[in-house]
């Protein structure tokens, strides 16, 4: 883990920052999104009741900005199809991890796994039972994060993952997402 990284709640002076830093680190990190699409996830996070706002970050370097990331609350379904909001959402005590942005230049300098790992020690300081994230297990693995498989959770609506082992969860102490389970609804934002 780097020393060098610090980590802070993002503040509204920030919000055009971060929508530079999420395109370039979009466009250049990644073949399958130029990040217009994250930015407007990150508005629709901001505008929800699912925005935790002492659990969204910029991670900074030597003052300049150079990472972004969010926790959200983010409730499960107990059915497998389109939930009916008031029947089938049920909020635990879970945050959804989603999502995390490194300024294209620095990219692979271990500053993502270093604000990941300062973001999880605030979200169990805050008390919750477990973390949920999409996204290349080759990375999140070395996090700690385990496919969602493992606690019953499965991904349901929404958009198709590359395959199941992409949806993982973390616990934050052994056995906090014991008795929980359920579906991944993605469009639950439309419910809230």
């Amino acid at each position: 883990m780097r020393d060098d990284i610090t980590i802070r709640p993002e503040e509204e002076k920030d919000f055009n920052e971060i929508d530079k830093l999420v395109i370039d680190s979009f466009t250049k990190g990644t073949n399958y999104s130029d990040g217009s699409d994250i930015v407007l996830l990150i508005k629709e996070i901001r505008a929800g009741k699912y925005y935790i706002p002492e659990l969204s970050f910029v991670a900074e370097l030597n003052g300049k900005i150079v990472g972004h990331f969010m926790f959200s609350h983010f409730p499960l379904s107990t059915s497998p199809t389109q939930a009916n909001y008031d029947r089938d959402i049920v909020r635990t005590e879970i945050v959804m991890l989603a999502p995390v942005s490194v300024h294209g230049d620095y990219l692979r300098q271990g500053i993502g796994s270093t604000m990941l790992k300062l973001g999880i020690e605030k979200v169990k300081e805050m008390g919750y039972k477990g973390i949920q994230v999409e996204g290349d297990p080759a990375f999140y693995n070395k996090v700690g994060f385990v496919t969602s498989a493992k606690y019953n959770i499965h991904p349901t609506s929404g958009w198709a993952l590359e395959n199941p082992e992409c949806m993982m969860y973390m616990e934050t102490y052994p056995g906090s997402l014991k008795g929980i389970s359920g579906y991944v609804i993605y469009d639950m934002y439309k419910y809230a």
